[in-house]
C-alpha cells in the first residue's frame, strides 16, 4: 500500500470516528435521567474513541512527513 494510500484510510477513519464521536456525546446529553453505569460507560467510549483520534491524527502527521520527504506533497 502506498504512502498516499494510507493517508486517505487514515483521512477516512478520522472522519468516520469524529462523526460517531460527535453522534454518542450528543446522545449523552440527550437521555436525560437514565441509569448513570450506563452513562459512564458511554462516556468512557467516547473518551476512548478520543484516544484513538488522537493517535490517527499523529499516524497522519507521520504520513504527511513521509509524503514531503518523498518529494509527494
Amino acid at each position: 500500500m502506498s504512502t498516499n494510500d494510507d493517508l486517505r484510510e487514515v483521512e477516512e477513519d478520522l472522519v468516520r470516528l469524529r462523526a460517531e464521536n460527535q453522534d454518542l456525546r450528543n446522545h449523552i446529553r440527550d437521555v436525560g435521567a437514565t441509569d448513570q453505569v450506563e452513562i459512564s460507560a458511554m462516556i468512557s467510549q467516547a473518551d476512548e474513541q478520543e484516544e484513538l483520534i488522537a493517535q490517527l491524527e499523529g499516524r497522519r502527521d507521520s504520513l504527511l512527513k513521509r509524503l514531503a520527504a518523498e518529494g509527494g506533497a
